[in-house]
């Protein structure tokens, strides 16, 4: 495999793992269910309701309200399960507000970080991949 196609993978795992996340918190049991096979192995996958939630906040005030270089961290005492979201940039990409933040989540054994890019488009925050980022604006 040639070193690009790893970039891509990578890339697309780690998309795969944010959206995962981000939508696994936000959905009921029964549609999280489905997504199983989709997160198998990460420490979402362990993630009970109250977690989800947590995150899920975290999330929303990392978005919305942190600073460049803050930190927000969540924490369940009940089950241990943690992490935090640092802020890591901000720009504009289309003439809407980004953020490069990243992601570090653990829960039991199973750790994982990622970086990721997300604009704010319309009233929602998307996922921009870095390919996206080095078209014209």
């Amino acid at each position: 495999m040639t070193p690009t196609l790893d970039r891509v993978r990578i890339t697309t795992i780690r998309r795969s793992m944010l959206v995962v996340c981000l939508a696994a918190a936000a959905l009921p049991a029964s549609a999280q269910s489905q997504l199983y096979g989709t997160i198998k192995g990460t420490p979402s996958e362990l993630f009970d309701a109250e977690d989800r939630r947590l995150f899920r906040e975290a999330t929303k005030k990392a978005l919305d309200e942190a600073a460049v270089d803050e930190v927000v961290r969540w924490k369940n005492p009940k089950t241990e399960s943690h992490g935090e979201l640092k802020v890591l940039s901000t720009f504009e990409w289309k003439k809407a507000p980004c953020r490069k933040i990243r992601v570090s989540n653990q829960a039991s054994t199973r750790k994982a970080t990622s970086d990721f890019n997300l604009c704010r488009i319309g009233e929602k925050w998307k996922l921009v991949s870095p390919s996206q980022l080095t078209k014209a604006n």
